[in-house]
């Protein structure tokens, strides 16, 4: 039996690996990570950090109906999944994002072991019905992607099964920070317009389609990967509260306000050029996001969260 304090699924991605580095500086060195790394660079998301052992997620999944068992295990923290909002293939995405989280779930349950598991700000669709983590709004939301329903359709297994009470799920919004390199478009568009201004002195936004909006005046809430992951990591404590929670910072900015961050952080004026939206995203396009704050509040978490000037000029640093 292997002794084992955390797995974390998703290990090699964006939040993962922060995750990880952030357990390491606790102390805790016996983990066990499960991601897919493929062809691709995200394996040196890796890099520096320590760990028992890595799995691919069939394999551990596998594994884990075999039989398997661990010593000491106290969370398992499920960031793995297809995280791209333009993934058509509904059936992997339900195999992949609803079924894994089902099965892992419920195996941690019967072992009383922690689950926390990632959700997504894509479950409210385009938010004419608000961004309550109200358990009793959660059925009503309509994503605008298959990505956003997958998700969706866990959170409301859970809730119907009563399985909410014991387990914690986040709905991360718009989050941002170093490691993202491996995602290519759909990195943040800190990345993007870090290196935008590094190769062409200038930032390219979508214009507005919607006359209530200026263009770049389409609104996010932008949360730092490193506040992310300290809510993820105080849900996942044996006696944490449970229940679906949002995991933003409760203020909406443009994203004239995320560039001329970047912009800060380099040292340069801004030169920002609108361009169109593909007609593609302009049905599913979110002009406006904003996370309810107030459950999480109220569940004990006290922490500030970094602004947006701070986390930016801390990302760009790493870049």
């Amino acid at each position: 039996m292997k002794k084992i304090s955390h797995i974390v699924t998703g290990a090699a991605g964006f939040i993962g690996c922060n995750l990880v580095k952030e357990l390491n500086l606790r102390g805790e060195n016996d983990l066990l990570l499960v991601d897919e790394l493929g062809e691709g660079e995200k394996w040196r998301n890796l890099l520096g950090l320590t760990y028992e052992d890595l799995l691919n997620p069939y394999d551990f999944m596998e594994m884990l109906d075999a039989g398997l068992e661990f010593d000491g295990l106290r969370a398992v923290i499920h960031l793995g999944a297809c995280s791209a909002t333009t993934e058509t293939d509904a059936d992997y995405l339900l195999e992949n994002n609803y079924r894994y989280t089902r099965d892992l779930c419920e195996w941690c349950l019967e072992r009383n072991v922690r689950f926390v598991y990632a959700s997504s700000a894509a479950t409210y669709g385009d938010g004419a019905l608000g961004y309550s983590d109200a358990d009793e709004r959660t059925p009503g939301y309509l994503p605008l992607n298959m990505y956003g329903y997958s998700k969706q359709m866990f959170d409301l297994w859970a809730l119907r099964t009563g399985k909410l009470d014991r387990i914690a799920g986040l709905k991360y919004f718009n989050v941002y920070g170093p490691n993202e390199q491996h995602k290519g478009d759909m990195r943040s568009v800190v990345h993007k317009a870090t290196e935008q201004i590094r190769s062409e002195g200038k930032v390219k936004l979508f214009k507005s389609h919607r006359p209530e909006y200026e263009h770049g005046r389409q609104l996010r809430d932008f949360v730092y990967v490193k506040d992310a992951v300290d809510v993820t990591l105080w849900l996942a404590e044996p006696n944490a509260p449970s229940g679906l929670f949002n995991c933003g910072t409760g203020e909406a900015k443009s994203w004239l306000d995320l560039v001329n961050a970047v912009f800060a952080a380099l040292e340069k004026a801004p030169v920002i050029e609108f361009i169109d939206m593909p007609d593609y995203l302009q049905p599913k396009y979110q002009y406006y996001t904003r996370a309810e704050m107030s459950k999480l509040r109220e569940a004990g978490y006290e922490k500030p969260f970094t602004s947006l000037e701070d986390g930016v000029r801390e990302t760009v640093a790493t870049l």
